[in-house]
């Protein structure tokens, strides 16, 4: 049920190694699944061209330039995945904070997503940089300083994936069976808590902090003073949304890994979520109409570039939004579901408009990826899961603690 943490005891180095390496074996008789099938390949390919990138450089395998120094990899792995992994920051609050057991089933899957998400995605902000071993210099104030926006990112980032493996250990603990650890660690979560949900406000608003510095390149409808808040309020609704579209799967995939809890409270917790999320999407397109009004920008919605904001913010928010609302009074789990479908589909859209569509439009050559960057970016992706697949499937994610953790509640 739980790997072997019921029945094996972690008493030095050599029997973790041991209890790893068993671990590692794969659980099912058939490798030839469809995921697998479709992962393995763009894995492998994507990690001979990573390779390829570190021996020739970004100009091999990318279209980044001076004009365009950020493409698909800053845009997707920062932009849009630190805001779908949003709902860990939201749901520790919601639980943690405000006290609404309800949502105690699905708190650990979510901080493990999140911390999946930050570790992967912040990790991969390596393969952007042209001389990968100055990563450090965000982190010690080199050449940025000690009141670059970019300085204080960096050490949100770093810190809360710090807190979300603290909020996430208990389940490490109780997968090897350490009890003495499991108390210590138990103990430091409500602290870790606390410490992430800070850092998380701050970086959620910082990351768009930094297209306040862009405003000659920027389109003005995409460019105001309220982008760190409506970054802010946006990652609450787009990190709901992926945890309402990733339970959906979960519940499938994982179905025999689920504890009763989880099975009966799905539903009930998928629409209380969708009611927050239509809350927080009223106050995005309250604030984003507060914002044509501030920046005097209404005439540009009758250029082509204006249909194309409309579109993000009507069909991709404002829609959304009343889906969630008919969908959590109605009990629709089917309209919850397309309304969170939809607005990950409008975060995405969202924030590749900043950094890309938006950004530098009169430029004489515009980027686009090269087929490599979309591969290493899906490689990433992929291999998340593969990690994610396997921590579900060995620890008490989704199925209960051990009876030994439970009693000690």
């Amino acid at each position: 049920m739980y790997g072997n943490a019921e029945t094996t005891e972690i008493k030095s180095v050599k029997d973790f190694i041991g209890f790893f390496l068993k671990e590692l074996k794969p659980q099912g008789k058939n490798l030839f699944t469809p995921f697998n099938v479709i992962t393995v390949p763009i894995i492998l390919l994507g990690l001979v061209i990573i390779v390829i990138r570190f021996a020739k450089g970004l100009g091999a395998v990318t279209n980044l330039s001076q004009e365009f120094p950020w493409g698909l990899w800053i845009g997707f792995d920062v932009l849009i995945g630190i805001a779908l992994a949003g709902g860990a920051y939201i749901l520790c609050f919601m639980y943690y904070i405000l006290g609404y057991e309800k949502y105690h089933p699905v708190v650990r899957v979510v901080v493990l997503n999140g911390f999946l998400a930050y570790s992967f995605y912040a990790g991969a902000l390596i393969l952007d940089l042209g001389r990968p071993w100055n990563a450090f210099n965000v982190l010690i104030g080199n050449k940025f300083g000690f009141s670059s926006v970019l300085f204080m990112v960096a050490w949100h980032f770093f810190l809360y994936t710090v807190s979300l493996l603290l909020e996430f250990s208990p389940a490490i603990a109780e997968w090897l069976g350490l009890k003495n650890a499991w108390k210590i660690l138990n103990k430091m979560t409500l602290a870790a808590v606390v410490f992430g949900i800070m850092l998380s406000l701050g970086h959620q608003g910082g990351v768009g902090g930094l297209f306040l510095l862009a405003k000659a390149k920027l389109h003005p409808l995409w460019y105001s003073e309220f982008i760190p808040l409506l970054f802010v309020v946006s990652s609450v609704f787009g990190g709901l949304s992926m945890v309402i579209f990733e339970g959906s799967i979960s519940s499938k995939v994982f179905r025999h890994r689920m504890s009763e809890e989880h099975h009966e409270t799905h539903d009930r917790i998928v629409l209380a979520l969708a009611k927050v999320c239509a809350g927080a999407m009223f106050v995005y397109t309250f604030l984003k109409i507060m914002e044509l009004n501030h920046e005097g920008t209404w005439t540009f919605l009758a250029t082509p570039m204006g249909y194309w904001y409309i579109l993000e913010v009507v069909g991709c928010v404002v829609l959304p939004g009343m889906l969630f609302l008919a969908g959590a009074r109605s009990k629709g789990m089917g309209l919850v579901k397309l309304a969170a479908f939809i607005t990950i589909i409008g975060i995405v859209l969202n924030r590749i408009n900043i950094c890309l569509v938006a950004y530098n439009m009169d430029a004489a050559v515009r980027y686009v990826p090269t087929w490599m960057e979309v591969v290493v970016t899906l490689t990433v992706v992929f291999t998340e899961l593969w990690v994610y697949r396997w921590i579900v499937n060995r620890m008490p994610v989704v199925s209960d603690s051990p009876e030994w953790a439970q009693h000690a509640h």
